[in-house]
């Protein structure tokens, strides 16, 4: 009787092994589950009979065939109906992965069903989002780029032809023709910046970096528009900071910061940098006595071509902030703005800090 069981139990394994294993063939989740369900209440049959046939009289193998039989028709169709159910799901979330790859970005799949399809859903749609916002900024970098592509083209284009019918001197327009030409390179420059940041093609040779350097140079390249609109602009480092860095990224870096806060600081007000060590980081902050931030700009002040003045009149590309936050993502950094408790704006950003760190303590002035 021993030997009979484990012949059974042997036999069933084998057989249960190999089938499961050319299941894995199926083309698809429907047949592989209704296949498993065959599978799981054949074997047990095929067993229950086979042993029958040697225990029992005939009579009573035909009642153990029926309640054998009705069981396994029982597990069958639940078998079925659960393999339509996952089925189902399946193909909701394929009918909205079509949608999206033909152009619909608004498909998104329901996130109802089995825990491990609702995830699946719920990983689709975040991955559909991601690529409806991707293709929304596109759309919207293009049509800015265009506005400010064309606005210094038209006006050139008119000074041109007033040259050329005489109503003009060349020496009247040439200083605006070259602001103007400066500000198509500019945004060329920066347009090409974000290119490469996009690419992943941006090159950063780090090296060990004293920021009070970084720091000076900025101001003083900002240091006569401050003194035009009589902005205060200091410096406030904690000890001597040092960081790996390419000194040439984080000083436009700055400048950038630096000069959003200045367009946005009044008369009389004052733009401070100011710089600490915490941990294994240096916190670079940039802080102003502006009106500070509403929860739009908060939230989008970081877009490219984004600006709050709807009516787009400020100067500079609306790039500047975008191009700020991809050099110090390219260092490993991260960027965020916030509003100051005693008033203005403060937009920090944070480097990786060298080993070494000193106590002494420095503050510079500009202007």
């Amino acid at each position: 009787m021993i030997g009979l069981a484990l012949s059974v139990a042997g036999a069933s394994l084998a057989t249960g092994l190999l089938v499961a294993y050319a299941l894995r063939a199926a083309p698809t989740v429907w047949l592989q589950l209704a296949g498993l369900a065959l599978l799981s209440v054949c074997v047990p049959l095929a067993a229950v009979l086979a042993s029958g046939w040697v225990m029992f009289h005939m009579g009573t193998d035909v009642k153990i065939l029926a309640v054998a039989a009705g069981s396994a028709s029982a597990a069958v169709g639940a078998g079925l109906l659960l393999a339509r159910s996952i089925t189902r799901s399946l193909r909701r979330l394929s009918d909205a992965s079509a949608r999206l790859a033909a152009g619909d970005l608004g498909a998104r799949a329901p996130t109802g069903g089995a825990s491990e399809i609702a995830r699946l859903a719920s990983s689709f749609n975040t991955m559909a989002t991601s690529i409806e916002e991707l293709f929304d900024a596109r759309r919207e970098l293009v049509a800015w780029a265009s506005h400010d592509l064309r606005t210094p083209l038209a006006s050139m284009q008119a000074m041109i032809e007033a040259l050329e019918d005489g109503l003009a001197a060349p020496e009247d327009y040439l200083p605006t023709l070259r602001d103007q030409v400066r500000t198509l390179t500019a945004l060329v420059d920066d347009l090409f910046e974000l290119a490469r940041i996009d690419a992943g093609a941006l090159t950063i040779e780090l090296r060990q970096t004293a920021l009070a350097e970084v720091v000076d140079s900025a101001l003083r390249l900002l240091q006569p528009e401050a003194a035009a609109r009589k902005v205060g602009l200091c410096a406030h480092l904690e000890g001597e900071p040092q960081a790996r860095v390419a000194p040439e990224k984080i000083e436009r870096v700055l400048f950038n910061l630096l000069t959003n806060a200045l367009r946005h600081t009044p008369s009389d007000g004052s733009v401070a940098v100011r710089v600490e060590r915490l941990d294994d980081e240096v916190v670079v902050s940039v802080e102003d006595t502006g009106a500070g931030l509403d929860s739009e700009t908060l939230g989008r002040m970081f877009e490219r071509f984004w600006r709050a003045d709807r009516a787009r009149s400020g100067a500079g590309t609306g790039l500047g902030l975008a191009i700020a936050r991809g050099l110090v993502e390219a260092h490993g950094g991260r960027i965020w703005a916030e509003n100051r408790p005693q008033g203005g704006a403060r937009v920090s950003f944070t480097l990786p800090a060298s080993r070494t760190r000193s106590v002494a303590s420095r503050s510079a002035v500009a202007g």
